[in-house]
């Protein structure tokens, strides 16, 4: 299953998106986790110090090993040069599995040890001095995106994405990429108005949106946001003292969370868990076709010197292998 937290800077959707990928991992399940933010906070938010966080490889360092490994033998695809962000999977072309060991995985992801539970990390990575005035932070994340749509899952599988804040997660096709996005929101006017914006932007796209309200106080909070949201409120979370010794860099163990904000979090699971029966696969390859024609036109076919719509391959990603694979 494929879940991304999205949200207003400062909501606290990374601090979400650790404590579900806690929730996961503690019952055994399988876990990829992928800080795809501008801002790299999901490392400290699962326990790693500033060291470890900042010797995590970069997923945007290793693009050209990432494309070359899920090119494969795709006759459709001259040289991994010629591959963009959208580029779909076609005949020979290798996928992802959440629970396999490959060469993505050995270069770009770690294991992170979460009270003896185990779960794979990987980051996009942060601005480099290089970056900084020339590059744009999408040509990092588009490394999150090539490999989501090269990704199977099943069902007691997970890949969790903390995502960019805002509606920043429009300026490519991967808000498409999952079964459901949990939209963490404040109850403020601010908070809302993220809401607002992106159920706007994904109402054409058979998006599963729910929210998740954090730092809700009291009855007042909750009333806010159910007038605000409606039936997309799918729980709420308060304060955490669990919370705030884990941001001080001194989180117990994960068994002391607060019985609240476990049920919150199994709530969350449940939701996601509920979407596997709704997946459509046509539509999927359907969004992601259409994301990378629109890639194509706009910037691909110049940027690499070749034809892209070429590399849809309609028996593959048509097919009903495809709608089976996704």
């Amino acid at each position: 299953m494929k879940i991304a937290f999205v949200g207003k800077g400062g909501s606290g959707k990374t601090t979400l998106s650790s404590l579900f990928i806690r929730h996961l991992a503690a019952t055994g399940a399988p876990v990829v986790a992928v800080d795809a933010d501008i801002n790299q906070h999901l490392g400290p938010a699962l326990g790693l110090d500033e060291a470890e966080a900042a010797a995590l490889p970069a997923l945007g360092e290793r693009l050209p090993l990432i494309k070359e490994y899920l090119r494969g033998t795709n006759p459709r695809i001259a040289s991994a040069a010629e591959m963009i962000k959208t580029t779909p999977p076609g005949e020979g072309s290798r996928l992802l599995r959440v629970r396999e060991d490959n060469p993505v995985y050995d270069a770009c992801a770690r294991p992170v040890e979460l009270d003896g539970d185990v779960v794979r990390l990987m980051v996009t990575g942060p601005f480099t001095d290089a970056d900084l005035g020339v590059a744009c932070y999408h040509s990092k994340t588009g490394a999150v995106e090539l490999c989501l749509n090269h990704l199977v899952d099943g069902p007691g599988e997970y890949v969790v994405v903390d995502m960019t804040a805002g509606s920043d997660s429009f300026a490519s096709g991967m808000f498409t990429r999952f079964d459901i996005t949990f939209l963490v929101a404040e109850p403020t006017r601010k908070g809302v108005s993220v809401y607002r914006q992106y159920k706007e932007y994904a109402r054409d796209f058979g998006v599963v949106l729910k929210v998740v309200g954090n730092k809700v106080q009291g009855q007042d909070d909750l009333d806010f946001l159910r007038a605000e949201v409606g039936d997309d409120l799918l729980v709420t979370v308060g304060h955490s003292d669990w919370v705030r010794a884990l941001e001080k860099g001194r989180p117990p163990r994960f068994a002391l969370l607060e019985d609240d904000n476990r049920r919150a979090l199994q709530r969350l699971r449940t939701a996601t868990d509920a979407t596997y029966d709704l997946r459509d696969g046509r539509r999927y390859t359907r969004q992601m076709v259409h994301f990378h024609l629109k890639n194509a036109q706009a910037w691909g076919n110049e940027r690499t010197g070749a034809d892209l719509a070429a590399q849809i391959d309609p028996a593959f990603v048509l097919g009903e292998s495809a709608v089976a694979a996704v």
